[in-house]
């Protein structure tokens, strides 16, 4: 089998891994019908998170345009729980959540995060942020995380034994915290913010002395302090997915334990790119190069056990 996988790592196309969602890399190890099954469940999450995304990035959003918005986000979710496509997108994505014996609650807990998002610009608080993970960062893992543990008995998929939203939890935000920090600077150019007004303040910071550090202003004191904040909460939720990993992966056959591993270790390959004293916090420093990214892969490839 490990010959098989680095038949796969050797076809990831190196001009394009570095740019390329971490779940869809480690997705190229699942079989083929999972694989696409994966395009059709994602597809729909990620036009809707780059339609809020693009459309808050121009200019202020007025109250009229946020309802509109809202409005346009409820009713997406709710044809899903319904059964009734708006387009042929949504069929399939339907066609899918059902043939794969995915629950609801993944669309409707991101259908919320992405009504906060067009409402809201950034967290009063830490826990905030937390409760918009649920639905943007540990909803889509948790449907990783089904179809990573599905097997077929009969030509029907049976749902994973163990609790996916309590495994995606740990593991997504832990991701997500390390996400936000690599994309920091980008982040910042697209006037998003993830950063907790709280923990801001807290800091000595303001929103505009963050985006000052994004385009170029050497580091303040105050803002190692708050990125110090989040990398510890970074290892925190490091040392939790470590855990839920472990719970999990033994109901997984290999090709999915090995899938769910790469992905894990990309992210902790940022993760200790990460340097809290004399980093920069820019898009290149943090950022694997796509050699870096094939080496964690054929290194994971290589200590899997069968």
């Amino acid at each position: 089998m490990k010959e098989e996988y680095s038949d796969i790592a050797k076809k990831l196309d190196s001009n394009q891994i570095q740019n390329k969602p971490i779940l869809d890399i480690s997705a190229k190890f699942w079989d083929e019908e999972r694989y696409l099954a994966s395009k059709k469940l994602y597809k729909p999450m990620r036009l809707m998170d780059d339609l809020v995304d693009n459309r808050k990035a121009l200019s202020e959003i007025s109250e009229t345009e946020k309802e509109q918005f809202s409005g346009v986000i409820n009713a997406w979710v709710e044809s899903i729980n319904q059964g009734k496509p708006q387009d042929e997108i949504q069929k399939q994505l339907i066609e899918t959540i059902e043939e794969f014996r995915i629950p609801f609650w993944p669309w409707q807990d991101f259908a919320k995060a992405m009504v906060y998002d067009i409402k809201n610009n950034g967290f009063k608080s830490f826990q905030d942020f937390l409760d918009y993970t649920e639905g943007a960062a540990v909803a889509p893992a948790a449907i990783a995380l089904h179809l990573a543990g599905v097997k077929k008995h009969n030509g029907n998929f049976i749902p994973p034994s163990y609790n996916i939203k309590k495994a995606a939890r740990s593991i997504a935000t832990f991701c997500y915290l390390v996400h936000i920090i690599r994309d920091f600077q980008k982040d910042q150019s697209s006037n998003l913010n993830y950063f907790a007004e709280d923990l801001i303040l807290e800091n000595g910071l303001t929103k505009k002395a963050l985006k000052q550090m994004a385009n170029g202003k050497k580091k303040s004191k105050q803002f190692r302090n708050l990125m110090k904040k989040y990398y510890s909460f970074a290892e925190d939720y490091k040392n939790k997915a470590v855990h839920a990993i472990n719970e999990i992966s033994s109901s997984m056959e290999p090709r999915y334990k090995l899938s769910l591993e790469i992905a894990f270790n990309l992210y902790l390959q940022v993760f200790e790119k990460i340097n809290i004293s004399k980093g920069n916090f820019t898009s290149e420093e943090l950022n694997p190069s796509p050699q870096e990214i094939k080496e964690i892969i054929n290194k994971t490839i290589t200590e899997t056990k069968e």
